[in-house]
Formats: C-alpha cells, sequence, structure tokens
C-alpha cells in the first residue's frame, strides 16, 4: 500500500517520524505530493516556544507539490475539476502552491473580504494531529488540501525554492503591499525596517511597482548587503538618518516587529503617508503615537496580519518577474535537506533566511 511520511512536532524540541497509508479524500480534496517546504521563522518561533500551536501536529506551511489526485466530485455524476486563477482546470501533475488559509466563505468577515480572520479559519501547517484536517503541515511527503482551498499553479520560470515561500512570505509582503492604499507606489519614497524574508520581497515588490527610493533598515551588515542587492537604494543600521528620505516617506513597511522598528515607521511618515505593520506578531510593549501628528499630517497606521487569496497569486506574479528572478536566491536559500535532518535544523542556527527541505 502507498504511504505518506510525516514529521510530527511533539512539542519543545521533540519529533516523530511516522508512515501512514495514503488517506481516501473526500469530496473536492486533493492529495499533493510535496517538492520543496521551507522552514519559515514562524516554525522556528514555535518550536522554540515562543509562539503557541496546536501539539502534536505537523509543521511547515510554506511549500510547492505536485498534485496527485483529486477527490470525488462534489456533485454525482460529474467530473471532479478543480479551476486555478488562470481559468484553467488543475489535474494531476500540475505543480501548484496553496494557501496558508483555509477559510468557510460563508460567515460574515469572510463575506466582507477578510477571509483571513474567518471565524473558522484552519491554517496550513498549525492544525493538530487528530483535528479534522491532520495533513495540512508540508513537513511530509504529501499534504491533503480541503475542497475549495486556493491554490496557484506555478510559473515555469519560478523554481522549486522561491515558489515555495510564496505561500507565507511573499503573500504577506503583497497583503502589506495592498494595505498601503493611500500612498500608491509608483513614484513613492519608501522606508523598509527589518530585513528578513518578507523585507527582501517587499523591496522586490516596490521596486517593481515603481518606487523612486527605497530604504532598508537592519542592524545586519549582512542583511543591509542582501537588501541592496535586491534593488534597495540605500540601507542603514538602526538608529541613522534614512538616506533619500530626508523630508519623510510615503510609504513605511515594518516587518521587523521590534518596538524600534515600528518607532521608526511612524516618525518617518511624510503628509499623507502610510505606515504598515506586519511584523508585531507577539505581545510587546505599547508603543505612543501622538494624533495630533496623525491627524494634521493625514498619516495612516495600519497592520496587517495574513493575506486574502488574490495576494497568493500576485506573490507568484512577483517572482516570476524580472525582480524577483533577480534576487540573490544562492544567499538567501539554504539547503535542500531531507525530512530526517529537520530537527537537527531547528536546533542549528542559519546563516540563510530559509532553509529548503525536500520530503
Amino acid at each position: 500500500m502507498a504511504e505518506m511520511r510525516a514529521l510530527v512536532w511533539a512539542g519543545e524540541q521533540r519529533f516523530e517520524q511516522i508512515r501512514r497509508p495514503l488517506p481516501s479524500l473526500a469530496p473536492g480534496e486533493l492529495l499533493v505530493r510535496v517538492r520543496t517546504a521551507a522552514i519559515c521563522g514562524s516554525d522556528r518561533h514555535t518550536v522554540e516556544g515562543r509562539r503557541a500551536a496546536p501539539c502534536p501536529g505537523i509543521l511547515g506551511h510554506e511549500g510547492v507539490g505536485d498534485v496527485v489526485t483529486i477527490g470525488p466530485a462534489v456533485t454525482v455524476g460529474s467530473a471532479p475539476e478543480l479551476v486555478a486563477p488562470d481559468g484553467v482546470p488543475v489535474g494531476p501533475g500540475d505543480r501548484i502552491v496553496w494557501s496558508v488559509i483555509s477559510a468557510c466563505g460563508d460567515c460574515d468577515r469572510c463575506q466582507a473580504g477578510h477571509s483571513a480572520k474567518c471565524r473558522t479559519l484552519r491554517k496550513a501547517g498549525h492544525e493538530p494531529l487528530d483535528g479534522s484536517w491532520p495533513f495540512s503541515g508540508s513537513y511530509a511527503s504529501h499534504v491533503v488540501l480541503p475542497a475549495g482551498h486556493h491554490l496557484v499553479r506555478v510559473p515555469e520560470e519560478v523554481a522549486d525554492g522561491p515558489a515555495a515561500i510564496a505561500a507565507c512570505a511573499g503573500a504577506t509582503v503583497m497583503a502589506s503591499l495592498a494595505a498601503a492604499t493611500s500612498s500608491p507606489v509608483p513614484g513613492s519614497r519608501v522606508l523598509i525596517t527589518g530585513v528578513g524574508m518578507l523585507g527582501l520581497l517587499a523591496i522586490a515588490a516596490v521596486r517593481a511597482a515603481g518606487a523612486a527610493h527605497v530604504h532598508a533598515i537592519d542592524p545586519s551588515a549582512a542583511r543591509r548587503e542582501l537588501a541592496l542587492q535586491a534593488g534597495a537604494n540605500s540601507a542603514s543600521a538602526p538608529s541613522t538618518e534614512p538616506d533619500g528620505l530626508r523630508d519623510g516617506a510615503d510609504l513605511a513597511l515594518e516587518f521587523s516587529g521590534a518596538p524600534a522598528g515600528v518607532r521608526t515607521v511612524i516618525d518617518a511618515l511624510d503628509v499623507g503617508g502610510t505606515a504598515v505593520l506586519a511584523g508585531s506578531v507577539f505581545p510587546g510593549p505599547q508603543i505612543p503615537v501622538d494624533p495630533e501628528r496623525m491627524v494634521r499630517g493625514r498619516r495612516t497606521l495600519t497592520g496587517m496580519h495574513n493575506y486574502e487569496p488574490q495576494h497568493l497569486d500576485q506573490a507568484l506574479a512577483l517572482l516570476a518577474s524580472e525582480q524577483g528572478r533577480s534576487l540573490p536566491w544562492a544567499q538567501i536559500l539554504g539547503g535542500p535537506i531531507a525530512l530526517d535532518a529537520v530537527p537537527t535544523a531547528f536546533e542549528t542556527p542559519t546563516q540563510h533566511l530559509r532553509t529548503l527541505v525536500e520530503p
């Protein structure tokens, strides 16, 4: 009988590899063979105890894979068919990336365009092994996608490694840009704090969208160099006046989650500017905001967490563009490693922004 292998996180630094028969599929479900997964920073936070997650469970929410089979048709007598955003039916053998988000589509939040905050939200790589979606994590040979789950066919020019990170970092960046509706990117002066995976993709995204000047801030000299290679016009350490933004920023994107980074993006806004906070995903100290300055300067402060389906589509389009393909991927991505080596990877610091796994 055909089997699947999966790495189950059992709490703290404990992992157990399991083997299970390939599951039977419910109507509309997909079985996907994982080609490549990526170890995201949030999974490291989970294993380190900084972030709560169901346990035991299969981690991993950045992945790319091949469709193996599709479950029975939802309507009796019709052929099972899934259609990707490009309008072409998806079938066995197609290389796809799938959303982290599994939403009901019917609650008030979903109907209002906030499916990322669905009242019955489930997330890939965040579900318990004994729950309703046990095989959601990509640290496994296979994943099962629920009926109606959003997926995108991967363009030929996008390699597996970059494709995998579209599912979390890439789509989150596109959602952050969409949140800045009062600060259109073309011709804008952009400040980005935190040059991790999100920060680098954000540099590529705003450069591709026509930003006039992009300045990146990070305490790491190596990451500041990566920022320049990704297309930033300038980069500096914190507490240094940003080059090219003497009069302020039209758009400021905060990905570090550090209180100093939040303070920096708020203070940097010019009249009419927008600051988007996306890195503050842990409890931290309160940051004072001067309401008069925000009001008189028509400044906007907003937050972004998770993303909507269209943002995953946009992330794949960015990675397929010249700006996305020209990122220094050899320096960004480490590995690939086998599934057996994942526990060691969680115990060992890495110089790369992502470590790739080939289950």
